[in-house]
């Protein structure tokens, strides 16, 4: 049983890094209308607070884990996905966003969720994509794997939850991210990867052009599921 430590998330320190100030609209514009109203909510590894903003409605009472005391805002409880503190069926969605690929292994992980959740409850995921596009950067994460959408699909089923959503996300920069995952494979063929995740540098020019482009797949995440991306979105149920 593993689920790596790492330091705790780069969105502690940097919340104003444009892939963070991306991904919470770009997961709310795939998987908000999957999450129930007046919802027990609990928030996996709530080191990503800036990305599951939205998840705190008015109306829903969001519980938090993480394994640093620092992932957590305000109150919050210390713990491991893969032994949730929490008793059967307590929640009516639960939301592990970039959490189940340090799970080793994942139907750990996700058997400890579907355990959690009342029946018919939800399961919100976000996970990397593409194993091809494994780099220095999912090392000194502590990943253990990357997915295709097809694969978080299968993971979830063998946890029996009935899939309703699969998606890609971050489409718009796809481009750019696979043209540096490449260069960076090529480069740390020959050198070890650092020992810490170093959030790349960008330009204020680049950021802005990046937050553009997600904000096209924001839109479009409210009405199709994108073919491609750096990211896979998926929403399932448990079953009645």
């Amino acid at each position: 049983m593993t689920i790596t430590e790492q330091p705790p998330s780069a969105s502690v320190a940097a919340d104003d890094y444009w892939w963070y100030l991306a991904r919470g609209p770009l997961l709310e514009a795939a998987l908000g209308k999957f999450l129930p109203p007046a919802a027990d909510v609990l928030d996996v590894g709530s080191a990503d607070g800036p990305s599951a903003r939205w998840i705190r409605r008015p109306d829903s009472r969001v519980v938090s884990i993480d394994l640093h005391r620092s992932g957590l805002s305000g109150s919050g409880v210390v713990g491991s996905a893969m032994e949730l503190p929490f008793a059967d069926s307590s929640f009516d969605a639960v939301c592990a966003f970039d959490v189940i690929e340090h799970c080793e292994p994942e139907a750990m992980a996700l058997r400890e969720i579907h355990r959690v959740l009342r029946p018919g409850g939800v399961f919100l995921m976000a996970v990397p994509a593409y194993e091809w596009a494994w780099s220095e950067h999912d090392v000194a994460s502590g990943h253990h794997r990357r997915y295709t959408t097809r694969r978080a699909r299968a993971a979830a089923q063998r946890a029996g939850l009935a899939v309703d959503r699969a998606s890609y996300g971050f489409a718009g920069v796809f481009p750019l991210f696979a043209a540096q995952r490449l260069a960076s494979r090529a480069r740390h063929a020959v050198a070890p990867p650092p020992d810490i995740a170093i959030l790349p540098r960008t330009s204020r020019p680049l950021h802005h052009l990046l937050l553009g482009l997600c904000r096209i797949d924001e839109r479009l995440l409210g009405r199709v599921d994108l073919p491609f991306g750096s990211s896979v979105f998926l929403a399932a149920r448990r079953r009645p």
